[in-house]
């Protein structure tokens, strides 16, 4: 095989900013620290509607199941006691798992549970957004 086999290019580098063509507008950088940034705002109002069109559209209940929670509670338990830091303020709690349940009580697990349903799509649901009862409470007559 001999150099003659093969084409070569010669690379010419493109400019950095090329030159918009006629009739197009062109972009200014809006770098007024005064107000909100209207780009940020519209993103804003676009995932609040995306957020309330997810809830409206959701099929299963809002209520977290006694599977869900225990599971929650244990991998978040488990969490707790390989060091991970803790969501919310100790009271002299030391035990795993009475950690998870206060977390789980004030709503500060970070966790997002997904129900898949019957035709093979899920929903997300933040543990944040879902209601939990305490069953056991009800099981013993306490308040």
């Amino acid at each position: 095989m001999a150099d003659d086999d093969y084409e070569i290019e010669e690379y010419v580098e493109e400019p950095l900013d090329p030159e918009p063509d006629e009739g197009a507008e062109i972009e200014e950088d809006n770098n007024n620290e005064d107000g909100p940034d209207p780009i940020m705002a519209e993103e804003d109002e676009k995932q609040e509607e995306a957020q309330v069109d997810r809830q409206a559209n959701r099929k299963t209940s809002k209520y977290m199941t006694k599977y869900e929670r225990a599971r929650i509670l244990g991998t978040r338990a488990l969490q707790i006691s390989m060091n991970a830091p803790v969501m919310v303020e100790l009271d002299g709690e030391t035990d795993p798992l009475e950690i998870a349940m206060k977390e789980l009580t004030e709503r500060k697990i970070p966790f997002t549970i997904r129900r898949y349903l019957p035709d093979g799509s899920y929903e997300d649901w933040g543990v944040d957004e879902l209601i939990v009862e305490d069953s056991w409470k009800r099981q013993v007559g306490g308040d």
